[in-house]
């Protein structure tokens, strides 16, 4: 007599016994489901600096036009930036840059500086 025959003999003389063998695996499966750590989304950290400036009195056009655009152009300049941007208000502004993944932030805050 073979292994598969031996195998599988009890279940096929208990098929009861198989049946609720087989419900109590799905059950404790279907649990253990329930359990599992599971995010939607990898959590990501992107290197991100945000620069500030401010201009004491100055209008927020004035502040966009004047100081953050300039701004803009010369971090524009930065390698591995994936996106900008800017937000101004009664004399300051604020300009966050976003850089790629593999982008080191100690290298990037230099060129920032820079």
């Amino acid at each position: 007599m073979n292994f598969s025959s031996n195998f599988s003999a009890p279940f096929i003389r208990r098929p009861v016994a198989t049946t609720l063998l087989t419900l109590s695996i799905l059950l404790s499966g279907a649990v253990a489901f329930r359990f599992l750590p599971v995010a939607p989304l990898p959590r990501i950290d992107f290197p991100t600096i945000a620069v500030g400036a401010g201009l004491p009195g100055a209008s927020p056009e004035t502040m966009a036009s004047n100081v953050a655009a300039p701004l803009e152009r010369q971090l524009g300049h930065i390698a591995s930036v994936t996106q900008m941007t800017s937000s101004s208000s009664m004399g300051s502004t604020s300009i966050v840059l976003q850089f790629d993944l593999n982008r080191d932030i100690n290298a990037a805050a230099r060129d920032v500086q820079a």
